[in-house]
């Protein structure tokens, strides 16, 4: 049960992270641009939750929520945001491109399939290595459109890298539905490369984290890569905000019904017996973590431009 619930917080953190993260967006303390990952919760940490030390993942621009399911310190990704010398990178990469590697997070990458060619890469030095820690790549359902995809997936499977691939199904590039430009299903694609390939109720944390373990373990035995289709929603516009007029009526508040911590929430009180009055205490405990977090991001120091190329470059 204690695992449940840390999978709840976890959850619970990021949708915090990235309210919180919007609103010093709008108060100007948050340079640049920002992409949120609220709504997409269940699917990074379900994934993650299955990895070892030593494992890799490549992000996208809505890497805020892969940072933070791997452990990522909320303190440093914060400070990072706010382009402070605390943060992560130094406060010199900002929303989009966050990198840690003592947990793990070889980047976040604001091209489009650019997670996929640096979690292949990373697998192939695993492979090389014989480490037995495999990579993942998370990235969204435009992706499947984009010559990397088609490259690395099969050189991935001819090669048998340890690679997973995990494709956040969000229903929308940018602005565009997924069915105006995407010809036919995208789990078809891995699966004419004989990838073993499952698509998954991205907005449930225990079927994605069951899938996950799965694919895993199939690309740690040594018998090639496998793939994810994470089925999930965006509850925040692609960036920043955006009126969301390219939304279908009433698509949102639908999803919204399948919200991935009311799931959770209620996965917790009937499978394992959590009393909601634990979980709202679970919310307390974040929302006044966050608060903290801030203030203390607020108050450090921002890098010296002097010191930019010697300790950068």
């Amino acid at each position: 049960m204690a695992d449940a619930r840390d999978l709840y917080r976890r959850m619970r953190l990021i949708r915090t992270f990235e309210d919180t993260v919007q609103s010093q967006f709008q108060q100007g303390n948050v340079h640049g641009t920002t992409h949120l990952y609220s709504g997409q919760e269940a699917s990074g940490v379900g994934v993650c939750s299955m990895l070892r030390d030593g494992d890799k993942v490549a992000g996208t621009y809505r890497g805020h929520g892969h940072a933070l399911a791997l452990g990522v310190s909320p303190q440093k990704l914060m400070d990072e945001l706010l382009g402070r010398a605390s943060g992560a990178c130094g406060g010199r990469a900002g929303s989009m491109n966050v990198v840690d590697v003592e947990h793990g997070l070889i980047g976040c990458f604001g091209i489009v399939g650019g997670s996929i060619g640096a979690a292949t890469g990373a697998a192939l030095t695993q492979k090389l290595r014989g480490t037995g820690a495999v990579a993942v790549a998370f990235f969204g359902d435009g992706t499947a459109n984009q010559a990397y995809f088609h490259e690395c997936l099969n050189w991935a499977q001819v090669e048998r890298l340890p690679v997973v691939f995990v494709c956040e199904n969000n229903l929308y590039m940018e602005f565009t539905p997924i069915e105006a430009v995407t010809a036919g299903a995208i789990a078809a694609r891995p699966m004419a490369m004989g990838i073993p390939t499952q698509k998954v109720d991205g907005n449930d944390v225990f079927a994605v984290r069951e899938a996950a373990g799965e694919a895993i373990d199939h690309a740690r035995s040594g018998r090639g890569p496998a793939f994810l289709e994470t089925l999930t929603y965006r509850f925040v516009g692609h960036s920043r905000s955006d009126p969301g007029r390219y939304r279908k009526p009433g698509e949102l508040d639908a999803w919204k019904g399948r919200d991935p911590l009311v799931l959770a929430r209620r996965a917790l009180a009937e499978h394992w017996g959590v009393e909601p009055e634990r979980l709202d205490e679970i919310d307390a405990e974040v929302a006044g973590e966050l608060e903290e977090v801030v203030a203390r991001g607020l108050a450090a120091p921002f890098p010296d431009p002097a010191a930019g190329g010697r300790e950068f470059a």
